[in-house]
């Protein structure tokens, strides 16, 4: 016994499948009791008629021909019926009750020699004819019998209190089915410091714990590999910087350009590591500064000036200070331009600035070759490249996207990619417009 309740408590499954059975078995006891109830309110007033029949001798004979209408009202209480009387010169009726018109009644069948079951309105009536009066005896209240729905609504809201006793307990059981998924959803943004909190021991017990492990082999391997990463990128910069004093004592040539276009291209990429990691890091810090957004973009852009299809801006006349890092936006701002130029096809790159009440919007549209659909919810991925060999082409290593997404993230905006292939793509940044202290 002991063993037996010991697997239903820490057993999930189990605790749902016995609430589930007893909910069930209280749902159709109460019913099923319900209805009886109800089957033997109605068989009894089904049996009034009978009673009638067989005892209509004697309720005529207490009455009397002619009658003692004390003696019928009398017996009207007793029986909580109505009694009608009439003759051609007199109607009499024991509770003034005129609303059937009894004349009019359907023979059912007979009782005796003189008394006949007559039916009106569904309605059953005993009538009988004595010495020439005529005695009418039916049910004094015709509406429903009140008992029958009192007993059916205690019945039904019976049930439904099982129920609703039932859904609280489904919904203790399964809260920390609910606080899981957020501990999930908190992992799965990156927040690898949340643990999901349990002193439950069964299941669902197991599987936070299983989580919460989870989520620290995650954070040490990610940590590792961010140590790593720093550590193999610090080591290579410097046999990069000898390769470079060394490539000085060269004679010029086509292959000594190709040689330090390689190398800019591997210091570009570390740098680009290494920003990225930092921007990685909780604990990260920005310099903000409250700056005209307007004309730092434009003076980032005035960068690429000499490109060969052109480049529209498009800004509002009025600028207004927005805080952020400059450094780190104009690595966003560039890394972009570059994308766009990348992959414009030299057409005209278009500049959008807007100002709105809470952020402002930085929007970069080329009319390129744009982005295939299966790779567009991936592009901004480390590493990710749509097409590997166009890349080997066109430059890049699958960071400059990462890397603007982190920076916006890291000052509390976001960053959009809309793009349709041989149509072009749009990149847009979103950057809180707020007051705020120059470090972050």
């Amino acid at each position: 016994m002991n063993l037996t309740l010991q697997s239903i408590r820490y057993s999930l499954f189990l605790r749902l499948l016995m609430i589930f059975s007893i909910t069930v078995f209280i749902f159709f006891l109460i019913i099923s009791l319900s209805l009886r109830t109800i089957n033997k309110n109605v068989n009894a007033i089904e049996s009034i008629p009978d009673f009638f029949a067989r005892n209509v001798e004697s309720i005529i004979e207490d009455i009397g021909a002619p009658p003692n209408l004390r003696n019928a009202l009398r017996l009207a209480n007793e029986l909580e019926w109505s009694i009608t009387i009439s003759n051609p010169i007199m109607r009499w009726s024991s509770d003034g009750d005129n609303r059937l018109d009894l004349d009019a009644s359907l023979y059912v069948r007979r009782l005796s020699n003189d008394a006949e079951m007559h039916s009106i309105s569904g309605e059953d009536i005993i009538k009988v004819e004595r010495e020439g009066y005529v005695f009418y005896l039916y049910q004094r209240n015709s509406e429903p019998n009140n008992a029958n729905y009192i007993v059916l609504y205690v019945g039904v809201a019976l049930a439904v209190l099982a129920l609703f006793f039932n859904y609280l307990m489904v919904n203790r059981l399964l809260d920390p089915i609910r606080k899981l998924r957020f501990g999930a959803e908190r992992l799965k943004s990156g927040d690898l410091n949340f643990r999901v909190k349990t002193d439950r021991q069964d299941e669902l017990g197991e599987l936070t714990e299983s989580i919460n492990h989870m989520a620290d082999s995650l954070q040490s391997m990610l940590e590792a590999k961010r140590q790593l990463l720093l550590a193999i990128s610090h080591e290579v910069r410097t046999p990069l910087t000898k390769a470079k004093l060394r490539l000085e004592f060269i004679p010029d040539s086509d292959e000594k350009k190709e040689l330090n276009k390689d190398i800019d291209e591997i210091d570009h990429l570390i740098a680009d590591l290494i920003e990225a990691e930092r921007l990685n890091d909780e604990h990260v810090v920005l310099v903000k500064e409250n700056t005209l957004i307007t004309k730092f973009v434009t003076s980032v852009i005035d960068y690429f000036s000499d490109y060969r299809g052109g480049i529209q801006i498009n800004c509002p006349e009025t600028d207004s200070h927005v805080p952020i890092d400059k450094l780190r936006i104009r690595l966003l701002i560039t890394n972009l331009m570059n994308n766009a130029i990348r992959h414009g096809q030299n057409n005209a790159i278009e500049v959008n600035l807007l100002h709105l009440p809470e952020h402002v919007v930085i929007e970069i549209i080329d009319y390129g070759e744009g982005i295939a659909k299966e790779h567009l919810k991936h592009i901004s991925e480390p590493f990710y490249r749509a097409d590997s060999a166009r890349q080997r082409i066109t430059g890049g290593f699958g960071l400059g996207l990462y890397l603007c997404r982190l920076i916006a993230k890291a000052h509390g905006g976001a960053l959009n990619i809309e793009s349709e292939e041989n149509i072009g793509t749009k990149i847009s940044v979103t950057l809180p417009n707020t007051k705020a202290s120059d470090a972050y």
